[in-house]
């Protein structure tokens, strides 16, 4: 069974871990995106099986669960799951491809622990809490109450920095995709 590396990208909401992610697999052919498994509604017409999640029931995901076949998962919010499926990766392995992950805190540090040195992870955190708040206000998308709710989780998941492999200070995109590069390029190489 073949087997590569695996890079995983955490951080709190809005510190811009998704656009490191996505100009890695722009950038780079040898990277392969995991697709997670989710219980809720897909989002609009914009979101697609199989692209963006795999949209389970939940009754699907607890016989997974049951099955073994996922790498980690976790109840985000009541009745709402998230979760690798051990296949996803596998299925990016067999394509030659590492794999990489863009995962909240939580996900980050349980698929650590399960990759162990096979992983790389990144922990990509923005210069302050002030810049986090106003990039999540210029989003548009937060109303004062999930501002303030997506802060307190910030400064939670923000305690845990030290529990990964390195930090990624996201004050300039470039120079962020220019480090993202480098950590890769270093970590498949060693």
């Amino acid at each position: 069974m073949p087997e590569g590396k695996a890079f995983i990208f955490s951080a709190p909401s809005g510190s811009g871990k998704t656009t490191i992610v996505k100009h890695l697999l722009n950038t780079r052919s040898d990277l392969g995106f995991s697709i997670s498994a989710c219980t809720r509604d897909k989002r609009g017409r914009e979101e697609e099986n199989g692209k963006d999640y795999y949209f389970l029931t939940p009754e699907d995901f607890k016989r997974k669960i049951d099955e073994d076949a996922f790498v980690e998962w976790e109840e985000v919010y009541e009745g709402n799951f998230y979760g690798t499926l051990k296949s996803e990766i596998q299925r990016i392995w067999d394509s030659g491809k590492h794999v990489i992950f863009d995962v909240d805190v939580k996900g980050g540090l349980n698929l650590k622990n399960y990759f162990g040195d096979k992983a790389l992870a990144v922990f990509v955190k923005v210069p302050s809490i002030n810049t986090l708040s106003e990039r999540l206000k210029d989003r548009g998308t937060e109303s004062e109450q999930s501002l303030s709710r997506r802060l307190y989780k910030a400064k939670f998941e923000m305690s845990f920095e030290n529990k990964f492999d390195v930090t990624l200070v996201n004050d300039n995109m470039e120079k962020s995709f220019e480090q993202a590069g480098k950590l890769v390029n270093d970590f498949i190489t060693k």
